[in-house]
């Protein structure tokens, strides 16, 4: 499912591809999030017309809202949501440890409110490989319990077990009960759909060390690195990264889940990252942020008031195009819903096509001077 195409001779970063039922992806790539069967703000042509190649979508949330009869009515996510490329789908771990209500752990599973309406709910890790395959999921992730930081190291240790002993049972779940359906979907679209599991133990290193050669041992189709971006310092998130992926198959897909700042990509890549999710573009956009090749404009200030240049003049997307800052500043002024608009297509843009320079880079062994010309120009 996944082959690796090429190889930077000077740091560990790749490119790969990896086939998927609805599209082959190359590798590295980031993936806009859209936590509601939307990413926010922009349309599904807008996704094509930035380059991205498969976008993510939240288990926690669909199921909730708008919940699995109207998906399995429509014939599954991505007929729901009129989008024809490859979807990866969150387990809803993360969400439901920090959004719901009344939450309690158990050995089974997860008890929760909704953080919507206070309606109970429970969901095992196999209710989340179910939900995920009928939703139609190309990638789907086993369900895991994610810790803030700082964790006490028992409470962490106690985490990792419990997350292990449910990732072994997703996997149960999704090669034996569901093995007809995949071997029929195997059969008439020459792939399956794909089981990722999730690497945890907080800020420990012996303990992801456990987690990924736990993980390896039952075999998984990729593996995501889970609990960062959740508090701790960026000094220690990158320990947490060499902690984790040093002991992950060289020949499988590497997912670090909510890493969402431009110069972390090249950090990550650099150790062999092939995968990358957050809401940092669109949900920053919203709020008057825009990054470029030559750092983050705040585009509410003052000083853009006047200005009649674009958002970035190394950009060619068609905001950038066609737009200035001084008329993009003035939407955000008067609360127009395009100003949100631009932004995020700008961003999604700029994050699509990062991804697929520093991809041409690799293949052209030219990685480390592109990470340099960047760094140089963002600080």
């Amino acid at each position: 499912m996944f082959k690796i195409t090429h190889r930077d001779k000077k740091t560990k970063a790749r490119v790969g591809l990896l086939e998927t039922p609805h599209g082959v992806i190359e590798t590295p790539e980031f993936m806009p999030v859209g936590t509601q069967a939307t990413v926010k703000t922009l349309s599904n042509e807008d996704l094509k017309y930035c380059g991205a190649q498969i976008i993510l979508g939240n288990t926690y949330h669909l199921y909730l809202r708008p919940g699995m009869d109207i998906i399995k009515n429509a014939g599954g996510l991505r007929r729901f949501m009129s989008w024809d490329r490859p979807i990866l789908t969150d387990s809803g771990g993360f969400q439901i440890f920090s959004l719901a209500n009344l939450m309690k752990v158990r050995e089974e599973g997860v008890e929760f409110n909704s953080h919507i309406d206070g309606s109970k709910h429970f969901l095992s890790p196999e209710d989340v490989v179910r939900l995920q395959h009928e939703m139609g999921s190309d990638i789907m992730m086993v369900l895991d319990e994610c810790l803030r930081y700082p964790c006490p190291k028992d409470k962490a240790e106690r985490s990792l077990a419990l997350t292990n002993r449910w990732a072994r049972r997703s996997k149960a779940e999704f090669g034996s009960r569901l093995k007809a359906s995949l071997d029929s979907a195997r059969d008439k679209q020459g792939s399956r759909q794909l089981l990722f599991g999730i690497v945890q133990g907080s800020t420990y290193p012996d303990l992801r060390k456990r987690s990924a050669e736990e993980l390896t041992e039952i075999g998984f189709d990729g593996y995501a690195i889970g609990g960062l971006s959740v508090g701790e310092p960026k000094d220690l998130m990158r320990e947490i990264m060499e902690s984790s992926i040093g002991y992950l198959p060289g020949d499988k897909p590497r997912y670090t889940m909510g890493i969402g700042m431009p110069h972390d990509f090249f950090n990550a890549i650099e150790m062999g990252v092939d995968m990358f999710d957050c809401v940092v573009p669109t949900r920053n956009a919203r709020n008057g942020a825009a990054y470029t090749n030559e750092g983050r404009i705040i585009i509410r200030n003052g000083k853009y008031s006047k200005d009649l240049s674009p958002l970035s003049e190394s950009c060619d997307c068609v905001v950038c195009k066609n737009y200035s800052r001084s008329y993009i500043r003035h939407l955000f002024n008067t609360e127009e819903i395009l100003g949100l608009r631009l932004t995020s297509l700008h961003n999604v843009y700029f994050y699509v096509n990062l991804l697929k320079r520093i991809r041409e880079a690799i293949k052209n062994n030219t990685f480390v001077e592109l990470k340099k010309e960047f760094m140089n120009k963002q600080f």
